[in-house]
């Protein structure tokens, strides 16, 4: 259980993060904003009202002194940074922040992409895989041929996805949690095409907004069905609306904030997901374990090209299209749409790091500790230092 004072100050933090959110839609007109997700339907929590990012600044200081006076040391760590993050959050939207510093004040991560030797040694390991699988010739050869061998139509996505939301709902129950709700809660796919993303976690509609312009794979659905679905981003959601309303988690759970310290543990979570059920069973799952650690690096070099070092457009989708091994045309021009956009620029850093940030965590508990881990993940927000502090 939680103190009073982390509480309490997770009730002020929400609050405080709601206020900056409705200052940023006022002035960017930016409609997906700051808190991209407020779980906080009936509109218990009031937005603190600042009259301009400066107050909010000052509030946000206090905040971050406020911190590390909380007794527990993991909600220390992961107050202090999630005020760290809203202050350069703020410093950016009031005088501009270079792009490294955003990587370094938003995510708390270091300000580099993903180097040569790092992908060069995950295409190593990608074509030395399929190679074992009996497929010949250079890498993009043999990419070619298991994409071609593994792909899913676009009209037979929502089947086969659905299909593996509703296995996964199932193994995690079996495997790590009861989910507080009735399958018939659970998520279900949309097709969409056009959109910036592979895929999105609507809860609040319970869909999956799939895109579909990409080539599909049947092993990359099982992926997005678990990172979106259980025991991705629908139990996260559904853990912490849950643990909030019952007054076991932080009221500050109740939202989904970008660009902040929380950013790369939430998808570190959807990503460990296939791990934490036990469910990379074939070599076409290794090869997408690969291949999804390969696409979040170079997503970085893509992002690190137009951003850091300015360079054209036309040129970094090059690079990428040259660096990508599957997914078609469709995958890069979601890709470029995703990092060309500011205000989501450095959050593919959050992929890079979140599942070599959790994973590790995840292997480190022993097994008769999991079911506790489990609820120490869920049950508060957590940053990449923070989440290595269950013990």
């Amino acid at each position: 259980m939680l103190s009073d004072a982390t509480l309490a100050h997770g009730e002020r933090a929400l609050q405080a993060l709601l206020g900056v959110d409705a200052l940023y839609r006022a002035e960017s007109g930016d409609d997906v904003g700051l808190c991209v997700l407020n779980l906080d339907t009936e509109g218990r929590y009031v937005p603190t009202s600042y009259a301009d990012y400066d107050e909010a600044a000052t509030a946000w200081r206090e905040l971050g002194r406020a911190a590390a006076g909380l007794p527990e040391p993991d909600r220390r760590v992961y107050y202090e940074q999630l005020a760290a993050s809203t202050l350069a959050f703020l410093d950016w939207r009031r005088t501009g922040l270079p792009f490294r510093e955003q990587l370094t004040g938003f995510l708390h991560v270091p300000a580099t992409p993903a180097s040569d030797a790092e992908l060069d040694a995950l295409e190593g390991e990608i074509h030395t895989l399929l190679g074992r699988m009996g497929l010949h010739g250079d890498l993009r050869h043999r990419a070619a041929a298991w994409e071609e061998r593994v792909q899913v139509p676009p009209e037979a996505v929502p089947e086969v996805c659905d299909a593996y939301l509703s296995e996964a709902w199932a193994r995690t129950e079996d495997r790590l949690l009861a989910i507080p709700a009735e399958p018939s809660d659970g998520m279900r796919v949309e097709p969409v095409t056009g959109v910036p993303y592979n895929a999105r976690c609507d809860y609040l509609a319970r869909t999956v907004q799939l895109n579909v312009d990409p080539v599909l794979t049947r092993p990359g659905l099982k992926h997005l069905a678990v990172h979106e679905g259980c025991p991705g981003h629908y139990v996260q959601f559904k853990l912490r609306e849950t643990g909030a309303r019952a007054g076991t988690a932080p009221a500050d759970v109740l939202v989904s904030v970008v660009n902040t310290a929380s950013s790369s543990v939430f998808e570190g979570i959807a990503d460990t997901g296939l791990e934490m059920l036990d469910w990379i069973d074939t070599d076409d799952d290794r090869v997408q374990a690969l291949v999804n650690r390969h696409r979040a690096g170079i997503g970085t070099g893509a992002a690190w090209r137009l951003h850091a070092l300015g360079r054209p457009e036309t040129e970094v989708a090059e690079w990428l299209r040259g660096r990508s091994l599957l997914g078609g045309e469709g995958w890069v021009a979601n890709r470029m749409a995703f990092i060309a956009a500011p205000a989501r620029a450095v959050l593919i850093w959050s992929y890079w790091w979140g599942e070599r940030t959790v994973a590790p965590a995840w292997r480190a508990v022993p097994g008769d500790r999991r079911a506790d881990f489990l609820r120490f993940l869920h049950g508060r927000m957590h940053s990449n230092d923070s989440v290595g502090m269950f013990s």
